[in-house]
């Protein structure tokens, strides 16, 4: 028998989400630019699927962009903010343990384009304490960046708590440039409901393969108001900040996706919360020198990550996968640094 626990690297696509791409697969097969009938065909049922992903996240169908990965998404929003922003303000704030697609984009901006770089510190269990932000804040500081949970570790963020308190940083002040705040929150979808008009976020990225969509297929939410400097080029497509021919299949099943994660949040999270203990209490009771990962309350339900004293990660994991197990020695997306 054959078993797969790493979810949190890819999930397998759900028969509905297959079901609604089908059709522009093989019957609506227009470019979504041409002014025929396929392509407009093509044109509404992207402008359908930008509407329901509104709908699901409780915003503006003209804050919603279609990208190609949660990786794309973060680097036209954290690239783009920053350089449109950058005679306004030249500090950026984020936390040690984001993802590459955050992480390195800001330390290329530092590098590359003289930027300051700040980052706020975690406890033990990879957590960071809002009100740090006042000691880290200044006058030039533009943007800040948290991912909403750890893909390693399964560590939830106080993305509400840091929302509030970059506002009322930003309410004080009204001679320097507004913060925006950017979350990563690739891993939740399937798990905490989403509701931009009670977060305060400023921008937010999202991945379908995450929570059983198409792989390739992204999300950027962009609060209106928000300016961000085109880093691509060679198209109109998605207001010049994705530009190439859309994929409507993809963008289709991106938004079904999302439809189904979001409604099931109630149903589903609970469930997995079972699984896991009952695999978090197994491998501690039975696995000497095993040690639990990540908040012990406020983590993801689908994460349990562990360190095993004296073994390798990886050759635990080699050994799982000949068994027909299937999970990961930290994330996928940082494989190749094992």
């Amino acid at each position: 028998m054959k078993v797969y626990l790493d979810n949190a690297a890819t999930t397998p696509l759900r028969k509905e989400v297959l079901e609604a791409m089908l059709p522009f697969l093989t019957q609506h097969f227009g470019n979504p630019s041409s002014l025929h009938a396929w392509g407009q065909k093509a044109r509404e049922a992207v402008e359908n699927a930008r509407e329901k992903v509104a709908q699901v996240l409780n915003c503006s169908p003209a804050e919603i962009y279609f990208t190609g990965t949660t990786t794309t998404s973060a680097n036209i929003a954290l690239q783009g903010v920053a350089k449109a922003r950058k005679n306004e303000g030249c500090h950026l704030i984020t936390t040690p343990i984001e993802h590459h697609a955050v992480l390195e984009v800001f330390q290329a901006l530092a590098a590359e384009q003289n930027f300051k770089l700040s980052l706020m510190q975690v406890d033990q269990f990879g957590m960071v304490k809002p009100d740090d932000l006042d000691k880290l804040v200044s006058q030039e500081t533009i943007l800040i960046s948290v991912m909403f949970a750890n893909n390693e570790v399964g560590t939830v963020e106080p993305i509400a708590e840091l929302g509030r308190k970059i506002e009322s940083l930003n309410q004080k002040r009204k001679h320097f440039p507004r913060i925006y705040f950017h979350v990563d929150a690739a891993t939740v979808a399937e798990y905490i409901k989403l509701d931009l008009q009670k977060l305060k976020i400023d921008l937010l990225t999202l991945g379908s393969h995450k929570f059983h969509g198409p792989k390739g297929n992204g999300i950027l939410f962009v609060r209106k108001g928000i300016k961000i400097k085109p880093i691509l080029f060679g198209g109109h497509h998605e207001h010049g900040l994705w530009p190439g021919t859309e994929d409507v299949a993809g963008i289709v099943g991106t938004a079904k996706a999302l439809e189904i994660a979001q409604k099931e949040v109630q149903k589903v999270s609970p469930l997995v919360v079972i699984l896991r203990d009952r695999l978090i209490n197994g491998v501690l009771k039975n696995i000497p020198k095993a040690k639990l990962t990540g908040h012990p309350k406020f983590r993801l339900p689908d994460i349990a990550s562990f360190t095993f004293e004296g073994a390798e990660g990886e050759s635990i994991f080699l050994f799982l996968d000949r068994e027909g197990i299937a999970a990961s020695s930290g994330s996928a997306c940082t494989s190749g640094d094992l």
